[in-house]
């Protein structure tokens, strides 16, 4: 799926052959409703006339079968409609979130969370209206009016007329009416739920920051405007659905009284049957009650086509050229990842034109331990993202021997794995938040990982491996964490281990202590460590070193 509307509002349709029984139930539902008012208004009018019961039987089966019917028909359609929405929803979605994998982490640097969050849930769910509540109403209520339209022809032209002319102007008003009221606050309801979910999550995650340096306030009157704004937007859709609904009421009082007008002749001149007259007369009512879906499939389409244009936004047409693009065929998975190797390699950030690092030349052998150093801005974590393919680059970088190009990002990211300066902890239990990284793991390996790292007393005094990290590990300390990605690191018995910046939330005093035991918890005769830091590394604790000057 490319990132156009087009490509997504196609994404988001069944397949015809899905959902046209959908469509013909919703015809015969509505038109079951029709039917069962024209024939109720004939048989009550005609039995007033006391005739033979016999003359009656085809109008009471007729009755009788266009009520259940008309229920029968309207829960089938649902049930089939729905099926086949929701399934072209879970592909939909499936399809997305394949199309942004490639791209993340370092491809989605200019969209905010709340924008994706809105996008990956509402957005696409915003889609399944797409056939429920645009393309079936409008199926549904053309084909029925034109069918009933044809039918009151039969008995009266003149009926047919004032039908016809009665559901024009009717639509037509209540388009105008949508347009003026509801057009613009449709298509801002999905960005104003995107901004205002984006300024909730940011109030939520930062909040301690914020109320810290007392800007919490500031944030706070900007969800609350954002809120207001939402549901101003509502209030406009919700006024504009009431007014079309009272509309449609009024249209259809005018079309009755109108129906009566011109078909009054043909009654007095017994043209018509006095049955003929109340059945023709009442039928507008139940025909407009259809029509009246058409503004609302309107209104739908507005919001589906923002929530289109929305999804599109975050998909782009193409892998940025900064992005690794997966290999066709990928080589063999490797049997061995080391010796790492790196000859003049340089690589960029998505959109930016100079290289973030240039140059670099750097061999990693089993038992390295080497401290990449340099100053903020020179590039260490660009180095990092590049090592686990997060960035494409230029120059040579293989592993085993084998030119990563070659290999999927899975796979290299199997023999390399990064340890990032804040590692997201899942709001679970220790034991959930290890698992992930090799989920057959048993809890004596866990519990003995957890030891590794220095976390074996901490973590038992805490309750075991069942203890919660909290939030995003607002339980536990900057040094914590990293030794639990340490561990995961660990758990995956990776060759090659990235440790970017693990002193980064650790106060100044013990931030050698942790780096000494987290170097000792990795060290292995078969893996290779390299440990990115903008503050001083012992001598002691590493094998080698690597610079990297502002610029670089």
């Amino acid at each position: 799926m490319s990132g156009t509307r087009r490509a997504v509002l196609r994404a988001s349709l069944p397949p015809l052959r899905a959902f046209a029984p959908a469509l013909a139930l919703g015809v015969l539902a509505s038109g079951s409703a029709v039917a069962l008012l024209s024939t109720s208004a004939w048989l009550i009018a005609r039995s007033a006339e006391q005739p033979p019961i016999l003359f009656l039987g085809f109008a009471i089966v007729g009755v009788r079968a266009f009520a259940l019917g008309r229920a029968a028909f309207r829960y089938l359609e649902r049930l089939v409609a729905h099926d086949a929405a929701f399934r072209a929803l879970s592909t939909l979605r499936v399809s997305v979130f394949r199309r942004l994998l490639p791209l993340a982490p370092d491809g989605l640097h200019g969209v905010r969370r709340g924008d994706l969050l809105t996008a990956l849930v509402r957005d696409v769910d915003a889609l399944q209206d797409l056939p429920l509540r645009v393309l079936q109403p409008i199926v549904t209520a053309l084909t029925v009016a034109g069918l009933a339209v044809v039918g009151v022809a039969w008995v009266s032209p003149a009926a047919a007329l004032v039908l016809l002319a009665g559901v024009v102007a009717a639509t037509a008003a209540a388009v105008l009416i949508m347009s003026g009221l509801s057009r613009d606050a449709d298509q801002r309801i999905a960005p104003l739920r995107a901004a205002l979910a984006d300024a909730v999550l940011e109030y939520v995650t930062r909040w301690e920051t914020l109320r810290a340096f007392s800007a919490d306030a500031a944030l706070r009157s900007r969800v609350l405007a954002l809120d207001g704004q939402l549901r101003r937007a509502q209030s406009r859709q919700s006024a504009a659905a009431g007014s079309v609904a009272a509309l449609f009421t009024l249209a259809g009082g005018v079309t009755v009284l109108a129906t009566l007008l011109a078909t009054e002749p043909a009654l007095v001149a017994g043209q018509l049957t006095g049955p003929q007259l109340v059945m023709l007369v009442l039928v507008p009512l139940a025909v407009l009650e259809v029509v009246a879906a058409l503004p609302a499939a309107l209104s739908a389409w507005w919001r589906v086509r923002a929530s289109a244009d929305r999804l599109a936004a975050v998909i782009p047409d193409a892998v940025p050229l900064a992005i690794p693009t997966p290999p066709t065929p990928p080589a063999p998975p490797l049997v061995t990842a080391l010796p790492l190797r790196i000859r003049g390699l340089s690589a960029r950030w998505p959109g930016a034109s100079p290289p973030a690092i240039a140059g670099i030349d750097l061999d990693l052998a089993p038992g390295d331990r080497l401290v990449l150093e340099g100053s903020s801005g020179s590039g260490k974590s660009t180095l990092a993202h590049v090592l686990v393919r997060f960035l494409d680059h230029e120059g040579s970088y293989s592993l085993g021997g084998v030119d990563v190009r070659t290999l999927t990002a899975d796979e290299v990211r199997r023999h390399v794995v990064l340890c990032e300066q804040s590692p997201h902890l899942f709001d679970a239990s220790i034991r959930q938040n290890l698992l992930f990284a090799r989920d057959t793991a048993t809890d004596a390996e866990l519990l003995a990982v957890l030891d590794r790292v220095g976390l074996g007393e901490w973590g038992r005094q805490r309750g075991g491996l069942d203890a919660p990290v909290g939030e995003r590990g607002r339980l536990v300390s900057g040094g914590e964490a990293q030794r639990i990605a340490l561990a995961r690191g660990l758990l995956t018995a990776a060759p090659v281990l990235v440790l970017d910046e693990p002193t980064a939330n650790v106060d100044p005093e013990r931030a050698e202590q942790l780096l000494e035991h987290l170097l000792g918890a990795a060290a292995s005769p078969d893996r290779a460590v390299l440990v990115i830091s903008h503050t001083p590394v012992a001598d002691r604790l590493v094998t080698a070193r690597l610079h990297l000057g502002a610029g670089r």
